[in-house]
């Protein structure tokens, strides 16, 4: 249960760490994007994390992401893992990265499963028994996002183990029919993800192997076009969460702004009609209770419907995690009624997600 420190408003569907309804964030956004933006600094704190992008004059200038970090020498970017060593950047090099990555059987949970096929027609299509998704996980963030599902990874920012690329791309199996960057997020190991997924195209370029993305599309915009070409090339696809089309909600959620994401996702767009099918761009959008309902949910649903209807959206249902733990699951008719909206937004593949928790 929290309390809008604005409006005085109580409800379960106001996040305690945030204290604001999200129809105050809306509406004065401006005048309290300073208190949004301290939330965020705390938070981070507690982990050992730096509170925000240094801006050192005389760091070494990262530009993987829109953080715009400039890394002061023994000190780390926003995203904890790229680090100034000796005037030399690490951590998410093509030769290593944060990163772990297990074995999903197929078919498995992935956002985009209801749009994916078999894999690209250009490419000769053998497909092994017991095939499985190579899950590739990236222990670090450019958001701070205060609902993370997968939040555990911060525990571990000062203990990772770096992987090399080569380790990866041997750790495709005769059974790997795809392989999914997520995290955390690609984003800050970007050349590392590149670097490995273009080897193991290449070690089984006799066969269908797809690569996929999770993302929140906050990377350089000539990444996002590498990773679209590797996509296109395989049958994979880019998967884009779009958290939130109000640029207030988003900084109170997420801690970063989303005017990079939305630009990354209408450039990713115009690239569409180079393969159609399968789908080589998917959004999907989480559910978060009494911040994210069909209002929001509208808002994006139109965004993307204007640069194309038919582009696969993905509402999924929200649980209470990380430091919005309390707050409660999606509700059925919530649900529902955001997809309703973005339906009526324009779009034409709209579906839900994560049904076993809508309650």
């Amino acid at each position: 249960m929290g309390t809008c420190r604005h409006c005085g408003v109580t409800s379960r569907r106001i996040a305690a760490v945030l204290s604001f309804c999200a129809r105050c964030i809306r509406a004065r956004g401006a005048r309290i994007l300073p208190e949004l933006q301290e939330i965020h600094v705390d938070t981070r704190r507690r982990f050992g994390l730096p509170a925000s992008p240094p801006q050192d004059e005389q760091g070494l200038e990262c530009g993987l992401c829109q953080n715009g970090c400039r890394v002061p020498q023994g000190q780390s970017g926003y995203c904890a893992v790229r680090r100034n060593k000796n005037g030399r950047l690490t951590g998410g090099t093509p030769q290593e990265a944060a990163v772990s990555w297990s074995y999903d059987p197929l078919p498995t949970n992935c956002v985009a499963d209801w749009v994916c096929t078999e894999g690209s027609s250009a490419k000769p299509r053998i497909r092994p028994q017991n095939q499985v998704n190579l899950a590739v996980f990236y222990e670090a963030c450019t958001f701070n996002c205060l609902f993370c599902q997968n939040w555990q990874y911060r525990k571990r920012s000062p203990h990772r183990t770096m992987r090399t690329a080569d380790e990866l791309a041997r750790s495709v199996t005769p059974e790997t029919a795809c392989i999914c960057h997520f995290g955390g997020d690609p984003t800050c190991q970007l050349p590392y993800a590149l670097a490995a997924s273009r080897l193991a195209l290449k070690q089984h370029r006799h066969r269908a192997l797809r690569i996929c993305w999770e993302t929140n599309g906050s990377m350089a915009p000539r990444l996002l076009h590498e990773m679209m070409d590797l996509s296109l090339e395989s049958g994979g696809c880019v998967k884009f969460d779009l958290k939130a089309q109000d640029k207030f909600l988003h900084q109170a959620l997420c801690g970063a702004d989303n005017a990079r994401t939305l630009e990354n996702f209408a450039a990713a767009a115009t690239r569409i009609r180079e393969r159609p099918e399968p789908p080589p761009l998917v959004a999907s959008t989480l559910l978060v209770p009494g911040y994210i309902d069909e209002q929001e949910v509208g808002k994006i649903a139109f965004f993307i419907a204007q640069l194309d209807p038919h582009t696969p959206y993905a509402l999924l249902g929200f649980h209470g995690d990380f430091l919005m733990a309390e707050m409660p699951a999606t509700s059925w008719r919530e649900a529902q009624n955001c997809l309703t909206a973005a339906r009526e937004a324009g779009l034409t593949r709209t579906r839900l997600g994560n049904l076993p928790i809508l309650q």
